[in-house]
């Protein structure tokens, strides 16, 4: 029995049953990170030797009949952008190589208490900068669908473990869809909580307004467990939202009789590939067979979205790593004159590419004389896409789109051209910049047999529905085969 082929729902019960041990799950995992690390490249730093201590204690307790929390005994990988205490957290970058946390992000005590065991933490695009994870400074990731094409990003190394089987469950972050469009990439499910549901305290921020972490999995139940572990208010967030969250796993419903579904036309035109408009449409279909109503809408600020996010992102990201100087901790260039020659040199150095252009776009949109022009209009326009969707959801309870214009594209296609790497993210910045919940399901394969997403944006804090809808859609095509067959 291939115990990392499991889904974290049905390892749970195995274990409540004792038909496993966590030890024997955390094992069979290991094994196969031996096995296909060397092609995927998922990970940045492993936990493996700590992962099987935690898994004797758990095996412990449930062999003396002792309660243990929801996801006790099932191995998580961590996006590196997230603070472990004790465990390296690099974003990926030459900045903070071999930066350790004195502390844990608020979701890591979380999955602490739930008794989850983080088996390591997966690479990322730099400081969240990206859509293939190719701009890693530790090294490529690669889809497991198909080793010659990039898993997407910039939670590429969270989508694809669980694609490989290298971990059951894992936490990424998503600024414009960082998490959903690794997950139609690779197949797997990816949800981005609605902003303020989950804490960002430990998170290294990339654009503060935007970042929100989320879960992976393998199934809907997985990502409606892990949602509601590391949901809820947090004190140390001062944009964590203060309501009652509900237990999104007791609440999943595959009823979608009289759920009105919103078709957004502005998602189905150009540049989006016909295979997977169609593979939507078709999946759109089936819930509308099965009782859902279909109607058409608009949302006509759309075309604006890419500019505004880029905008807004880049503008905060410019603020946020300005902390990365070479003085506190991270990276220093090793020979410099003076002052301000050690800050030039080591953000040079300890910088890829990417993260710089974003500072220098970034910089250029706050400065005087260009503020009024750029960044305060980028504001303006994110006003209006949220209230779009404020009068959308006044007429239906989700929307569905394309997670992704594509499917997967070949490893150094889009590297040389970032306009249009950051096309791939034109179906997804709506929900960051609006704030609102989003999720991406498998709805099939493409000619070439790589994954296709659904996506459902959802009202705030409305993630019961869009997880419901999910959860139907996962029933009504006979489950999701997320693992990959080549490897």
């Amino acid at each position: 029995m291939k115990l990392y082929e499991k889904s974290a729902f049905e390892l749970t019960q195995m274990l409540k049953e004792k038909k496993c041990s966590s030890l024997e799950i955390v094992e069979d995992v290991s094994k196969r990170i031996l096995e296909v690390e060397d092609k995927v490249g998922a990970f940045v730093t492993l936990n493996i030797d700590n992962a099987k201590e935690q898994a004797k204690t758990i095996d412990e307790k449930i062999s003396k009949n002792q309660a243990v929390s929801l996801l006790a005994g099932i191995p998580i990988g961590v996006k590196d952008n997230i603070s472990t205490k004790g465990i390296n957290t690099t974003c990926s970058s030459k900045m903070l190589e071999n930066y350790i946390p004195p502390f844990n992000a608020t979701v890591v005590n979380k999955l602490n208490e739930s008794e989850a065991i983080i088996i390591g933490k997966m690479n990322m695009d730099e400081f969240a900068m990206g859509s293939s994870t190719e701009t890693s400074f530790m090294h490529l990731t690669k889809n497991p669908h198909d080793l010659e094409r990039v898993p997407g990003g910039s939670s590429g190394g969270s989508a694809a473990c669980i694609a490989s089987g290298e971990a059951i469950i894992s936490l990424g972050s998503d600024t414009g869809g960082s998490i959903r469009q690794p997950a139609a990439l690779c197949g797997v499910v990816g949800l981005k909580p609605t902003y303020g549901s989950v804490s960002r305290y430990g998170l290294i921020a990339f654009a503060s307004s935007l970042d929100q972490i989320g879960p992976f999995g393998k199934s809907v139940k997985d990502v409606a467990l892990l949602q509601t572990v590391i949901n809820g208010y947090d004190k140390m967030d001062a944009t964590s939202k203060n309501i009652v969250y509900p237990n999104l796993l007791e609440g999943l419903n595959e009823n979608i009789k009289g759920l009105k579904i919103g078709i957004p036309k502005e998602y189905f035109g150009e540049g989006i590939e016909e295979e997977v408009k169609t593979s939507v449409m078709n999946a759109i279909k089936l819930l509308e067979a099965n009782g859902a109503i279909v109607k058409e809408i608009s949302l006509p600020t759309t075309p604006f979205a890419i500019n505004t996010y880029y905008v807004i992102a880049s503008a905060e990201a410019s603020s946020n790593l300005a902390r990365f100087d070479g003085v506190k901790y991270g990276y220093r260039a090793k020979e410099y004159d003076n002052l301000v020659d050690m800050y030039e040199k080591t953000r040079s150095e300890g910088f890829g590419d990417e993260v710089k252009r974003r500072i220098m776009l970034g910089t250029f949109v706050l400065s005087s004389g260009f503020y009024d022009a750029y960044y305060k209009k980028a504001k303006i326009v994110q006003r209006k896409i949220t209230e779009e969707f404020v009068e959308a959801f006044k007429d239906v309870d989700v929307i569905a789109s394309p997670t992704v214009p594509s499917t997967a594209f070949k490893i150094g296609e889009n590297f040389g051209d970032p306009l249009k790497m950051y096309y791939s993210d034109v179906c997804t910045v709506t929900a960051n910049i609006a704030g609102i919940p989003s999720i991406s399901v498998p709805c099939g394969k493409d000619s070439k047999g790589l994954p296709i997403g659904l996506q459902f944006f959802g009202d705030k804090f409305k993630e019961q529905t869009i997880l419901n809808v999910s959860y139907a859609y996962e029933k009504l095509s006979g489950g999701f085969d997320c693992m990959s067959k080549i490897i």
